[in-house]
């Protein structure tokens, strides 16, 4: 057994412990969509495509009438015609907000894309909110943790709409958990009861227990070719929470009056249900892969987050790779264990939405799935790789193997001798 291998050993040994726990929420999570599959009456019938208008489409209704199931909520939107994460939560700002709002992000600057929407990036695009007459502003965590108090003091007689990033995004900070938002949610619904609490729940789906909804935020957006796609779903996205607020964000994306009545899709929706299914399965398996990276690179003296006896609120794994050729390597490290464009060598690239070039290994079944394996990071100091995904544990531990060798290969890494 080669050096790599024996480290890889160590650290599956020394993290038994935390795999249990892990799979005990696995069981947790699959026994809520199995009784939200059968209280639906979940059939081959849904299955079904639809063409035209898509009146009645009944495969398109009961799934997103599980996913209301599943959060805990009056309504939820799930279609295949939202293309991203960001493309979820766009529709769901413009829905929400008017000429002369303003919104406040109770977890600072959102994530890079988020930014050109909302109008606060170096170059703003057209049609952003800003251009519209929706003003920002944001107030930054305190100690790892919403600043309640700060918050309230951000909102102002015209904010609407209060947003929170669950994950870390490019950010050295923990992603947060669901109870996070209770605080937060319970000042707002008391003292601010005409603003809404919307959630980017991105990358944090099946992690816990329970989502954001459960702890009184009004709405939870994502994407389905993250966590509750299972790796199946080949597109998609959805909003869950408040029924009002879900029909403003309906009529964004058809036409005000139509809303959610309208939306075929062609195609079957079997890998919408199958993914839904097989979630919590798949969370579980990027859950592990995230935590064997995280001891592993903490044993070679690197900064993680979260560290690897942490509890997880998400299923990215953070790590300080001091420099770019570490970073570079890495990702590349992971790309050539992919089962989809091995041969692939990622290079930093400027990417749209981004402020920074970026590095980004994706061999994914489905183009940029981030509940597959996958590992990117923007080229600016200390040069933090972050990793997520895997369909199976075992791929997950093979492409570390490999990412380890490709950077001691390339000089970027040298493993100590014991």
């Amino acid at each position: 057994m080669d050096r790599i291998e024996q480290m890889i050993s160590t650290a599956e040994k020394e993290l038994e412990g935390s795999f249990s726990l892990i799979d005990g929420n696995e069981v947790v999570r699959t026994r809520q969509v199995l009784d939200a599959f059968r209280k639906k009456g979940v059939s081959y019938r849904h299955f079904a495509p639809s063409s035209g208008y898509g009146y009645d489409d009944i495969g398109r209704d009961t799934l997103e009438r599980i996913y209301a199931d599943l959060f805990h909520t009056e309504a939820a939107l799930m279609r295949p015609h939202v293309s991203s994460g960001t493309a979820a939560l766009s529709l769901t700002l413009f829905g929400l907000t008017r000429p002369g709002d303003r919104i406040v992000s109770a977890t600072g600057m959102p994530y890079d894309t988020l930014q050109g929407v909302i109008g606060t990036g170096k170059d703003t695009p057209p049609g952003s909110l800003k251009e519209m007459g929706v003003s920002f502003g944001c107030v930054e965590l305190k100690d790892g943790r919403i600043d309640t108090a700060a918050v309230e003091q951000a909102i102002t007689d015209n904010t609407t709409l209060v947003i929170a990033q669950r994950s870390r995004g490019y950010a050295w900070r923990p992603s947060l958990f669901p109870e996070d938002f209770e605080e937060l949610a319970d000042m707002i619904h008391t003292r601010h009861p005409g603003v809404t609490l919307m959630v980017d729940n991105c990358y944090g789906e099946f992690v816990c227990a329970d989502e954001p909804t459960d702890h009184g935020a009004d709405l939870c957006v994502g994407s389905l070719i993250k966590n509750p796609g299972g790796g199946i779903a080949p597109t998609g996205g959805y909003v869950a929470g408040k029924r009002e607020a879900v029909e403003r964000i309906a009529g964004r994306l058809t036409a005000p009056g139509l809303g959610r009545e309208i939306g075929s899709y062609e195609a079957s929706y079997r890998p919408f249900y199958q993914g839904l299914f097989m979630a919590p399965h798949t969370v579980a398996q990027a859950l592990k892969t995230a935590l064997l990276a995280s001891r592993i690179f903490e044993r070679l003296g690197m900064e993680t987050t979260p560290a690897s006896a942490s509890r997880r609120a998400d299923i990215i794994q953070a790590i300080r790779m001091e420099t770019p050729e570490r970073l570079v390597a890495f990702c590349q490290g992971i790309q050539t264990s992919s089962p989809v464009d091995s041969m692939a060598m990622p290079e930093p690239w400027d990417m749209p939405g981004y402020g920074d070039q970026v590095v980004m290994a994706a061999g994914t079944f489905v183009a940029g799935a981030s509940i597959e394996l996958s590992a990117d990071g923007p080229i600016r100091p200390p040069y933090t790789a972050y990793m997520q995904g895997g369909l199976t544990y075992v791929h997950g531990r093979i492409a570390l193997a490999e990412a380890l060798r490709r950077m001691t290969e390339t000089g970027a890494l040298t493993l100590p001798e014991s």
